[in-house]
């Protein structure tokens, strides 16, 4: 009743912030921005890796491309409360993608949200990151999209629930929660800090996924980066905060997850975060990395939900317990023993790559095990499924009772909590 009750809310919220937007669409700037680089924008050669750079930077693969899809060529689905979103083809082809777009059609979507047609674009688009980019960046994503492979076949369409597919809504929402200003370096604070703002604020758009959203889809920025849902995966708390964030994380470890996915005694990264890190993370110079480590040591800390807190038996009870489970959890450590010890092992530090070690993550720690019943049904492998760092997916070979049970016993064999997994949640996960 609570979750339908907070669902109607925030419908009549929409409604009323969108019929405020309407009514102000004069106000809003639809029309085209008067585009023009700077004098420090580079050309030729150098424009385009400076602009394939920048796309790397800003994971826009991740999101324009399938598994096993044409690079940029959208389709991906975002499975939101209240319908489907795909992702549009950016490729430049002149019909299905971007090719005849012009800088400031271009500028304007990434800027105000709005498609070449003036139709408003979903926040699914993370424009409200994006708008902190500067113009010369911007304009050198575009010229590099220009050069990849067009593709002719056009994006499914949205599939929304009323009154989310009405457009004109997002004006609304604009008006309330979109940003008018590009970033502005601080003064205050060295070039390492700032370049590490840009990353992390408007470049990597970290906040889409790690910041909390209200009624309305809108982030949550008094508690920014305190950790978000995504697809039903949680993204977890990067606030400096030394029980939920990654204030007890040394440099190294926090590099090492974002350029590798794993972290000793802090597990291994999956699902989207996998992605962002595999197509755009990983890829970035050391320099880029330490500047976003540079960064999020200055986050504010933010608290969380006790059982949120990562924690973890030590080695000896690891050792001891690996026979001692509660009894609602017993076949789930057999099926442990028969899938996953051979690969993670009883201590879960992992039996033959640094990949496999799973121990001290935050969602082994997770009494709701989200994001472990997730990679159990989906598995979690790079775009190209390369050997030694794939983990398959068992969504085919066990039942919802079953993978519940596993979840289960993994977060009490690995934490000492209790899990709360059932079959529903664990078939709502399918």
């Amino acid at each position: 009743m609570v979750r339908w009750r907070k669902y109607i809310i925030g419908i009549c919220s929409i409604v009323a912030v969108g019929l405020v937007g309407v009514s102000c669409f004069l106000f809003w700037p639809h029309g085209l921005p008067e585009v023009e680089a700077s004098t420090a924008q580079l050309a030729g050669p150098e424009l385009l890796t400076r602009g394939e750079y920048l796309t790397v930077a800003a994971d826009c693969a991740a999101c324009h491309t399938t598994k096993g899809g044409k690079p940029f060529a959208g389709g991906l689905a975002f499975k939101l409360p209240f319908g489907t979103i795909y992702s549009p083809n950016i490729t430049p082809d002149a019909n299905a993608g971007i090719g005849n777009w012009s800088d400031s059609e271009f500028v304007r979507a990434m800027r105000s949200g709005v498609g070449k047609h003036g139709e408003d674009l979903y926040p699914a688009f993370p424009y409200t990151s994006y708008a902190l980019l500067s113009t010369d960046d911007i304009l050198a994503i575009k010229a590099y999209l220009t050069t990849v492979v067009p593709v002719a076949e056009p994006a499914p369409a949205n599939e929304l629930a009323f009154p989310f597919n009405q457009r004109p809504l997002m004006r609304g929402w604009k008006l309330l929660f979109l940003p008018r200003e590009q970033f502005e370096p601080d003064t205050g604070k060295d070039k390492i800090w700032n370049e590490g703002a840009y990353l992390v604020e408007a470049l990597a758009h970290c906040g889409e996924c790690h910041t909390p959203r209200g009624l309305m889809f809108q982030r949550k920025q008094g508690v920014a980066l305190s950790g978000g849902d995504v697809n039903g995966w949680k993204a977890w708390n990067i606030t400096s905060d030394k029980d939920h964030g990654l204030g007890n994380w040394s440099d190294e470890q926090i590099a090492q997850m974002l350029s590798a996915g794993h972290a000793k005694d802090h597990g291994v990264a999956a699902g989207p975060m996998r992605e962002a890190i595999d197509l755009s993370l990983s890829k970035l110079p050391k320099s880029d990395i330490d500047a976003i480590v540079a960064y999020l040591r200055t986050v504010p800390a933010v608290s969380g939900d006790p059982d949120l807190k990562s924690v973890r038996r030590n080695d000896e009870e690891l050792t001891a317990r690996s026979t001692e489970v509660s009894s609602n959890t017993r076949s789930g450590k057999q099926i442990y023993a028969g899938a996953c010890a051979s690969c993670h092992g009883w201590n879960g530090e992992g039996q033959f790559n640094q990949r496999a070690a799973i121990v001290g993550g935050h969602a082994l720690s997770d009494p709701t095990a989200s994001n472990v019943v997730r990679v159990v049904l989906q598995g979690s492998s790079d775009h190209e499924a390369a050997p030694g760092k794939t983990m398959p997916a068992f969504a085919k070979i066990y039942t919802d009772e079953d993978v519940a049970a596993l979840a289960n016993f993994v977060v009490e064999h690995f934490s000492g909590r209790k899990g709360t997994v059932t079959p529903e949640q664990v078939s709502e996960a399918r």
